[in-house]
């Protein structure tokens, strides 16, 4: 069956977001400590498709080795899972790009790995504040990218984005 995965920095939300999806406040855990999650689950949908919550990368408060081991377990997923349609690389979205995040975006291009970008917690930026990080990123993208990736931004107090994803993987799943 068709996955969905979500990756980005730790406590980027991404666990927020399958909870947002999927109408539930306790599908996947979630903790304003980073490294919540630490092994790759799978959440069934519909008995069709499943998103699928990956570990974060970047600041979680775990030793080097454990880090070193989830980045080795997260990359051989991606490269290697052949029923993987999108992966969702989220990116909070009050913050300047990171390098992490523009580095592994890259390391995806490279290895021709279908993905979009998910801006989070839009919430916590006035709307001109949105548009204005999401050309800024738009910027640095297109220094290397032909065109940007798909994109969208979200809001899980607001449930902002929730029917543009849900419509992009409907589709997805229908080509």
């Amino acid at each position: 069956m068709p996955e969905y995965a979500f990756i980005g920095r730790s406590n980027v939300g991404k666990s927020s977001l399958i909870n947002m999806l999927t109408n539930s406040k306790s599908l996947a855990k979630i903790s304003s400590k980073p490294g919540k999650t630490r092994l790759i689950n799978h959440f069934l949908i519909n008995e069709s498709w499943y998103l699928v919550d990956l570990p974060g990368y970047g600041y979680a408060k775990v030793p080097i080795p454990e880090k070193k081991k989830w980045e080795k377990f997260i990359r051989r997923y991606i490269l290697n899972r052949e029923n993987l349609y999108c992966l969702f690389v989220l990116i909070d979205i009050r913050h300047e790009p990171q390098m992490a995040d523009l580095e592994f975006m890259e390391w995806l291009g490279i290895n021709q790995m279908p993905f979009s970008i998910i801006f989070t917690k839009a919430d916590k930026l006035k709307p001109e504040e949105v548009e204005g990080k999401v050309e800024d990123y738009s910027a640095i993208m297109l220094e290397k990218w032909e065109e940007m990736p798909t994109h969208f931004v979200t809001s899980v107090v607001t449930k902002s984005g929730k029917s543009e994803i849900l419509d992009f993987i409907e589709k997805v799943n229908k080509n």
